[in-house]
């Protein structure tokens, strides 16, 4: 919004994708990780996805989560629902699904993808990837981008917490 003495201030293209995919996140149906992600190239949208259940299978905000604990290197255990799926498997899917090309584009989503996101990020040729957050299980898909030569960029360089993350 404009004032007399703070003009508007557009934007950057980085901030503009980060907005959508906000956006997006609304449509989530997990409300563990409410997240949403973009997918664009040369300043066009290409694909969005969100957190969700396969098509057909029930949601946690239907019916609860469905819980897995992962034990990490350094003994930590932490609660991981699975019942979803990532919102940036669902937008690489959503590509899949329409026959858009991923090659030499930037994914914007809330925090550093997971191991297996990472892979597929990699596979699919998006050469950048912005995140709000980092995740904290996110040091092998940080490795895994370097190694790849895909550039990642945080927004913030805290770590994002959510609701019973760790077991007690």
């Amino acid at each position: 919004m404009e004032t007399e003495s703070a003009p508007y201030i557009r934007p950057t293209w980085d901030e503009y994708f980060m907005e959508v995919a906000h956006t997006i996140a609304k449509r989530a149906t997990c409300d563990r990780g409410r997240s949403g992600c973009v997918i664009a190239r040369e300043r066009q949208i290409l694909v969005t996805g969100y957190v969700g259940s396969p098509v057909g299978l029930p949601h946690c905000d239907e019916v609860g989560h469905l819980m897995k604990k992962t034990i990490h290197e350094d003994d930590r255990i932490t609660l991981h629902c699975v019942r979803t799926v990532h919102a940036e498997q669902n937008a690489i899917c959503q590509a899949a699904k329409l026959g858009v090309s991923l090659d030499g584009a930037t994914l914007y989503c809330r925090m550093t993808p997971c191991r297996v996101c990472a892979m597929l990020i990699i596979n699919c040729g998006i050469v950048r990837v912005v995140c709000e957050f980092k995740y904290h299980a996110g040091a092998e898909s940080e490795e895994m981008f370097k190694t790849a030569g895909i550039d990642l960029d945080y927004v913030n360089n805290e770590v994002l917490k959510y609701r019973d993350q760790e077991v007690k």
